[in-house]
């Protein structure tokens, strides 16, 4: 079992929404329009519109197109947005916290009701930001999961003793998932080699920063990661598209057979990681790996801009990484749950109900006009974005629809 998911669901025993709600008149990807009755955090009942009785509260999803929620697997919550601060970061627990929790909730207002958040131990700051992200995922207790990844800096070595005594602390104090950036550490496969064997005495998932453009390092990593339970993930591996295609078609073909998911950032990159951009996504997939697809770095040191939105994500994968529509959306969404270790979400009766309904009725325009949206969380309602686009009386004899109300008019 993940470690993601070894937590009891809801996390930390708090219990899931037990009141009905209904999701009338939502448009389905295969382009059905249908009612969703959801209960106890899951959908209870899928159905024709009108055909589904409940007492409880009813959401109106006329005019929206209703989706798997999206999860982010790949975010830094210790540093996200810090990039306009005034000198230095600041590392004290309360700053870290409050900066965590707005990430997380921006990242939520977007759709990600999901998160796993890569924090760095070591140094001066010791475990510092990790106990102020495990005090922000509290907060966010029924809002979303948030889940930790202890990245310690060295890990090999005299210098590396403390950071592999660290990495074990924080286990036990709450990270989820063991981390890392071997790239950074004077021997990468012995620190890559540490990180498997704390995993392997936790049972943890293995989460690893890396360029990617050493193909002798990643057969190596593949060779030692093969059959590892319950997973390893590397990315954002930008520097493996400069690699010759028979070099990366090698690498492809040795990361799918070891099982190793693949990450990737299309929206920037990250600390840890000096090589921006996509990885070959298509090569990669047509050789069995698993890829998905995070948000890095949000408006820090590593990347001063960012939006923290998975459909952006999925955009970019799908006008410059020349996926379609649909596998650039499981990349964020069903792709990147899995590599979580989360349970699959469809809109069908028995999937848990986390759910992101946006206005527009087929995903190619969802992904290009993503702005208002609807996301459930655990069975509720936990966040609303409403857009209304207007134009000048001059445009008026056009009749352009508003974002904000299917019947409206400017």
């Amino acid at each position: 079992m993940s470690s993601d998911s070894k937590q009891p669901h809801p996390p930390e025993g708090t219990a899931a929404d037990t009141t009905t709600l209904l999701l009338c008149g939502a448009r389905l990807t295969d382009g059905r329009t249908v009612d969703v009755r959801l209960g106890g955090g899951r959908i209870e009942a899928v159905g024709t519109v009108g055909s589904l009785p409940s007492p409880g509260a009813r959401v109106d999803l006329s005019g929206y197109l209703l989706l798997p929620a999206p999860a982010e697997p790949h975010a830094h919550a210790d540093t996200a947005l810090s990039a306009d601060s005034p000198g230095p970061v600041s590392y004290a627990t309360e700053d870290v916290q409050r900066r965590a929790t707005e990430a997380a909730l921006l990242q939520l207002g977007h759709g990600a009701t999901a998160l796993r958040a890569h924090v760095r131990i070591g140094d001066v700051q010791g475990l510092g930001p990790l106990e102020a992200v495990l005090q922000a995922r509290r907060s966010l207790r029924g809002l979303a999961d948030l889940t930790a990844v202890a990245v310690p800096r060295l890990l090999t070595g005299v210098a590396g003793a403390d950071g592999l005594a660290m990495l074990r602390d924080a286990v036990k104090m709450g990270a989820c998932v063991v981390g890392g950036r071997p790239d950074l550490d004077p021997d990468p496969i012995g620190y890559a080699e540490a990180v498997l064997e704390v995993a392997a005495e936790h049972g943890c998932p293995v989460d690893l920063h890396t360029d990617g453009g050493d193909p002798v390092r990643l057969a190596r990593l593949a060779a030692m990661a093969g059959g590892l339970r319950p997973g390893v993930t590397i990315g954002p591996c930008g520097a493996l598209g400069r690699l010759p295609a028979d070099a990366a078609a090698r690498v492809a073909d040795q990361l799918a057979a070891a099982g190793v998911t693949v990450v990737c950032l299309p929206q920037g990159g990250c600390a840890g990681t000096e090589v921006r951009g996509v990885p070959p996504v298509r090569l990669l997939r047509a050789a069995g790996v698993r890829i998905a697809a995070g948000s890095g770095a949000l408006r820090d040191v590593a990347n001063p801009v960012g939006r923290a939105d998975p459909l952006e994500a999925a955009y970019l994968l799908a006008s410059q990484g020349g996926m379609g529509a649909e596998d650039s959306y499981a990349a964020v969404s069903g792709a990147a749950r899995e590599a979580m270790g989360l349970p699959a979400v469809r809109v069908e009766a028995g999937f848990p109900a986390e759910l992101l309904a946006v206005r527009g009725d087929r995903l190619p325009g969802v992904l290009s006009l993503a702005y208002s949206r609807i996301v459930v969380h655990r069975g509720r309602v936990v966040a609303r974005t409403s857009a209304v686009r207007e134009y000048c009386d001059s445009a008026a004899a056009l009749e352009l629809p508003r974002q904000g109300r299917p019947d409206a008019r400017p």
